[in-house]
């Protein structure tokens, strides 16, 4: 549909679109300014009595219940981060900055020859290069300095009892009982972060149970102290993910002045937009260092993390294995670069529009308000671009003329700012405005 269409259909509906709120849904959180934790009317004592009785019906055994809960009360340290919404969306260019730095290239090279013998064990076994596990060790734990700081039982507690997700941390924490009961680790032992990932590599209790591994042989699975239970279960999770020996994670490319952006995925996750090899090859498509694509039946996506003003890249099977790791596209970009890096590979080629301003959380909201009264439905208005907004921005995109690369900016939110106003009559005249 023309954008001049769309203009005069939006002004028929004027009247409903007036009674559109934009206010955040159900998620959003009320104020606690006297800091008590409460799950409606529930005290954490009741809702803890309830919880027992779920878990003993699963096969928790109540000495295990006393011994995990002994010590354990709300933490509003957990709520906080839980509820915390950033500032600013963090522009994927800051993200690998911090993440893939010299310091970490370095210790990361001293880890691989440190530990290259349960390393190589786990890469064959399972299919994974070395450089892949320490780069996901590295980004997770920075190799094992830092677990979290937080008893993952009081943490999902917490999460369990008053969170935003309480029906996905009840499930963990009921897998983080399980994981004591079963003797894999003391109940002291229970370490990671806020949200409950443990370990090196941070897994979450039901991942641990259903993919970590005893390499070494010693009856337990040890994501905490053992190095090589940590390296096999990291592989492990890749391989059950899709990963494919042999096959690169992330490919930096060039693409032709002639471009179709269109052709760029928007949702890496579950792609629409993937071509072979030799087909980017025959659209123009090259490495950024100016080689040329093998002419080959693999399949790739194109992804353009910072839009048509970034970095290009070609990514496949692998990357989708990392993002099932972490589906974020910064933090599978940030693994594979600090995997290529520990490799010998060096930064890559093209400049990022490290210029470009930063959306904030509420400019996203704004955002998906303006698609969403506008008609291009961007799916929940909660300020997090996914791939239902980008494909929204890309056909707003399309309609005022723009490369169509999905990519929000400031002043894609400037051009919806004003093509809102014309078409609810408050630009004093129609027609679309002037890029």
């Amino acid at each position: 549909m023309s954008l001049f269409r769309l203009m005069f259909l939006l002004m028929g509906l004027g009247s409903a679109l007036a009674g559109c709120s934009g206010a955040p849904g159900a998620g959003t959180v009320a104020d606690r300014p006297d800091g008590v934790v409460k799950a409606g009317t529930l005290t954490f004592e009741v809702w803890l009595e309830a919880f027992r009785a779920e878990a003993l019906a699963t096969g928790i055994l109540p000495y295990s219940l006393d011994l995990a809960f002994a010590d354990v009360a709300p933490n509003p340290d957990v709520l906080e981060r839980d509820r915390r919404q950033p500032e600013l969306t963090r522009p994927i260019w800051s993200y690998l900055a911090g993440a893939v730095d010299e310091g970490r290239v370095a210790r990361g090279r001293r880890m691989l020859e440190r530990h290259g013998a349960a390393l190589a064990v786990a890469g064959r076994g399972y299919g994974v290069p070395p450089e892949i596990i320490v780069a996901i060790w590295g980004m997770e734990t920075d190799y094992g300095t830092f677990f979290g700081g937080f008893d993952v039982v009081e943490a999902l507690s917490t999460l369990a009892y008053d969170g935003r997700r309480a029906d996905f941390a009840r499930s963990e924490l009921l897998a983080a009982l399980r994981i004591l009961q079963n003797g894999d680790v003391a109940a002291g032992g229970l370490a990671g972060s806020w949200a409950g990932a443990m370990g090196h590599t941070q897994f979450m209790p039901t991942t641990y149970l259903n993919r970590a591994i005893d390499a070494d042989g010693d009856g337990r699975r040890d994501i905490w102290g053992s190095l090589p239970d940590v390296f096999a279960s990291t592989a492990n999770y890749l391989a059950e993910a899709g990963w494919r020996g042999g096959e690169p994670t992330v490919e930096e490319i060039a693409l032709p002045a002639d471009f179709d952006w269109e052709l760029a995925e928007v949702d890496i996750r579950v792609p629409t937009i993937e071509r072979r090899l030799v087909e980017w090859r025959t659209l123009g498509i090259r490495y950024a260092d100016g080689g040329a694509l093998p002419a080959t039946e693999r399949r790739a996506t194109v992804l353009l993390p910072a839009g048509n003003a970034g970095p290009a890249f070609l990514v496949g099977a692998n990357f989708r294995a990392l993002l099932d790791y972490n589906n974020a596209t910064s933090y599978a970009l940030s693994v594979a670069h600090l995997a290529g890096r520990l490799a010998g590979d060096g930064p890559f080629l093209a400049a990022w529009p490290v210029d470009e301003p930063s959306l904030t959380h509420d400019d996203g909201i704004e955002l998906q308000r303006l698609l969403d009264e506008l008609g291009y439905a961007p799916g929940p208005i909660d300020g997090i671009v996914g791939p239902m907004t980008r494909a929204s921005v890309r056909l707003f995109q399309r309609d005022a003329g723009r490369p169509p690369d999905g990519f929000p900016t400031v002043a894609l939110l400037d051009q919806l700012r004003r093509t809102h106003a014309l078409v609810s009559g408050q630009g004093g005249a129609s027609g679309t405005e002037p890029l």
